[in-house]
This record gives structure tokens, C-alpha cells and sequence, in this order.
């Protein structure tokens, strides 16, 4: 498996605790929870990011 580099949270994240952070690999990215680093995450292809982030920008995931 590829190692994961960089993790980062997003700049909008508070000091709730409640984060998620990514990482960097060589083809996508990783996810993980921020309070518990070491439980493993799941990973994303390009696209898959891509898209995700696009949504993001979009505002679907608006309450």
C-alpha cells in the first residue's frame, strides 16, 4: 500500500475536535478522523476527490 502524506485539516475546521483530516497519495487521497489517527482511514481515487470536492464547493451538503 502507498503511504499517506501530509495530513491536513480543512481551514474551516473549529477547535471542536470534531474533524476529519486528508492526506495525500500518489493516486487520490485518504480520510481519516481526526481524534482517532491511528484507526485507519478509507481512500479515494482522483475522481472520486475530484467530485467529492466539487459538491463541497457547490454547497450540496448544506443544512
Amino acid at each position: 500500500m502507498t503511504s499517506v502524506t501530509g495530513w491536513r485539516k480543512s481551514s474551516h475546521s473549529q477547535n471542536s475536535g470534531d474533524c476529519v483530516e486528508v492526506g495525500r497519495l500518489a493516486a487520490g487521497a485518504a480520510v481519516r478522523d481526526s481524534k482517532d489517527a491511528g484507526g485507519g482511514y478509507f481512500v479515494t481515487t482522483p475522481m472520486q476527490w475530484g467530485n467529492f470536492v466539487a459538491a463541497l464547493k457547490a454547497g450540496r451538503f448544506e443544512c
